[in-house]
């Protein structure tokens, strides 16, 4: 099965870490048919020149330049439209694919017709991948997956390869604070799409203090708030539901000091 990978880039990005997070797609088992990378507004010298010497020794690898930065929804809504292929890997600047990742990813689309979605788990670490600091864990079937949607985001999206017919028909990447892919598996389930996950760790994800930092705040209860709204207004939950989901945000994002919610996440959160 032929397939596209999906990456996007902006100034801010760390030119070792993207790197690495190319080899690692390059150096597949299933190697991609293409990869296009999207690069959200202009970038630093040295990441254009990283982009350009895979390009010039690969021919499978693209790139395509957004004039401004539109951040990550509207930046891999774009970037879809450009893929060629139906099923579309995802891959952040900065994190490692296992090896058989992609390997594992289609053989679950080989085998299952009705499958739209594939995901997978994820190794947080600092540093070096082998110093693993935490892990998400996420329900494998579908029903769990629809079930597990209601109180938290049921799909890693680093680890995503997905049908893009289903994605488009599903009205694509909205732009939506720190929330596009929550969106888009909601609207999907509502297109009555079907999702998987393996039980296995696909991506290993590059972490820090600050990332716990960017998970907290009003600004982002906010927009997780809104989630909630939208599937309480939907019937994709009920109320009582709804108020557990944002007391819980409120608790853990606004109330709780980043390096406690960083405590949490590593040991609570993070597990089905």
């Amino acid at each position: 099965m032929k397939f596209s990978v999906l990456m996007c880039v902006y100034f801010k990005d760390n030119s070792t870490f993207f790197e690495e997070a190319l080899k690692s797609i390059i150096n597949q088992t299933v190697i991609p048919n293409e990869i296009n990378i999207i690069c959200d507004g202009p970038l630093t010298d040295e990441l254009y020149r990283i982009i350009n010497i895979y390009k010039n020794n690969y021919s499978f690898i693209n790139m395509y330049e957004i004039e401004k930065n539109v951040g990550h929804g509207e930046a891999r809504k774009y970037g879809i439209e450009k893929c060629k292929y139906d099923l579309i890997a995802l891959m952040d600047a900065d994190d490692i694919s296992v090896k058989d990742r992609f390997e594992k990813q289609i053989k679950v689309f080989e085998n299952n017709k009705n499958i739209h979605v594939v995901g997978g788990q994820i190794y947080e670490f600092i540093g070096e991948k082998e110093n693993i600091v935490g892990k998400r864990e996420l329900p494998e079937l579908d029903t769990d997956i629809k079930k597990y949607m209601k109180k938290r985001c049921p799909m890693n999206q680093v680890t995503i390869m997905f049908n893009k017919k289903a994605v488009i028909q599903s009205g694509n990447y909205i732009d939506w604070y720190c929330e596009e892919d929550y969106y888009l598996w909601i609207r999907m389930v509502q297109h009555n799409y079907n999702f998987y996950n393996i039980q296995s760790n696909l991506v290993f994800v590059r972490v820090g203090n600050e990332m716990y930092g960017r998970r907290g705040g009003f600004k982002y209860y906010k927009s997780e708030k809104r989630i909630q709204k939208y599937m309480l207004k939907n019937k994709i939950i009920n109320f009582p539901i709804y108020f557990y989901n944002i007391a819980i945000r409120f608790l853990a994002e606004v109330i709780i000091p980043n390096k406690i919610r960083g405590i949490l996440y590593k040991k609570f959160l993070r597990k089905k």
